[in-house]
């Protein structure tokens, strides 16, 4: 299991990196047996967003890290640094570019694209 890690370093560049979650087995509800689980991270609220089909953003940073999760649609994020991924259901976008120059997004399809966001701060 991974996610997409968007974050800029200290020139102000963001960049993309693949994160591999670390799973461990452990008693999650008891009495089931026990399960593959990553480690409890506190967040500090959850949203649904939808962007419509055709919707296209200047370049930003994110405003908190936060962690998007893709139900349906798909979108194409630029990092700073010329980098593109597509982001699809599925698909977890970590953000943590929060300064310098930021990402641009685009919903590519003809569909809406619809997520869930955690925020973390």
């Amino acid at each position: 299991m991974q996610f997409h890690r968007l974050f800029s370093d200290n020139k102000g560049e963001s960049h993309w990196e693949d994160v591999s979650v670390i799973l461990n087995e452990q008693s999650f509800a008891p009495p089931a047996q026990e399960i593959e689980i990553s480690k409890p991270e506190p967040a500090r609220q959850s949203l649904f967003l939808r962007l419509r089909a055709g919707w296209n953003e200047p370049i930003h940073p994110t405003p908190v890290k936060q962690r998007l999760i893709c139900l349906k649609g798909a979108v194409k994020v630029t990092a700073s640094d010329g980098e593109a991924r597509k982001i699809g259901p599925g698909d977890v976008w970590h953000m943590e570019d929060k300064q310098g120059k930021g990402h641009h997004t685009e919903v590519i399809g003809q569909d809406d694209f619809e997520a869930v966001i955690i925020q973390f701060e």
